[in-house]
């Protein structure tokens, strides 16, 4: 989980670097199909809800509220340059998201995430309903279910909104929470007045992470792989 967490610092390091370089997406009609699919690959696994949280409960009481940075690799960069207008765009798209998350009866949680691409128009919406059907313990690992959904908005020839679920699992030691899970992660993509034809396709996912509970600090660091793109997030807040 050290590599884990050096891993994402050293990736979000990179992005935080090119951020600036990241550009409006206001040509999208200039794509075939082809491209348009890839580019849904793309901005579905960009977009699509990141958990930052392992799987235990909060409980009735608790909640965990911080702030995230992502990056995503693009594994076609070059179409997301075009559909910007031939603007230069990073090998890693960061996303920056406030995050907050409830616990609920019955070791239900509920989650909410609110986000935006630096220097573009693409801002982003997610939320997540998560129950732990084993709470865990001081032997047993807790493991729980999730559905999510995202959505991506601010730019008027796309459209783009993904539904996942998983499972994932966690166990707590001291003040270090590792976690991992698996799913699968639905994408749907629509670029209205373009000519190009609605795309729907799912893909695998698989991610891990490790949350660091310091007391007034709260510190979650992930990798998360969907499809061909993988992610690192890193967030920082409160949990409680």
């Amino acid at each position: 989980m050290k590599l884990l967490s050096l891993r994402c610092a050293a990736a979000l390091t990179v992005l935080a670097a090119t951020s600036a370089h990241a550009a409006d997406i206001t040509n999208v009609g200039a794509l075939n199909q082809t491209q348009f699919r890839a580019l849904s690959e793309d901005l579905g696994a960009a977009v699509s809800y990141k958990p930052l949280v392992p799987a235990e409960t909060l409980g009735l009481i608790g909640f965990d509220i911080g702030l995230a940075v992502t990056g995503t690799s693009l594994e076609h960069r070059d179409v997301l340059s075009l559909a910007a207008g031939g603007s230069t765009v990073p090998k890693t798209l960061p996303l920056v998201s406030a995050r907050a998350v409830k616990g609920l009866p019955f070791n239900f949680d509920i989650g909410v995430a609110l986000g935006a691409v630096p220097d573009s128009n693409v801002r982003t919406t997610g939320g997540e309903l998560r129950w732990a059907f084993v709470d865990g313990g001081m032997l047993m690992p807790a493991i729980a279910v999730r559905g999510a959904i995202s959505r991506l908005s601010g730019v008027d020839q796309l459209k783009v909104s993904t539904s996942s679920i998983d499972v994932s699992i966690s166990k707590g030691f001291l003040m270090f929470t590792p976690y991992a899970g698996v799913g699968t992660v639905n994408i749907k993509t629509d670029a209205p007045g373009t000519g190009l034809a609605k795309e729907s396709f799912s893909k695998s996912k698989v991610f891990a992470g490790i949350n660091i509970n310091l007391g007034l600090l709260n510190l979650a660091a992930e990798t998360d792989k969907t499809g061909d793109n993988t992610s690192y997030g890193l967030k920082a807040g409160f949990r409680f």
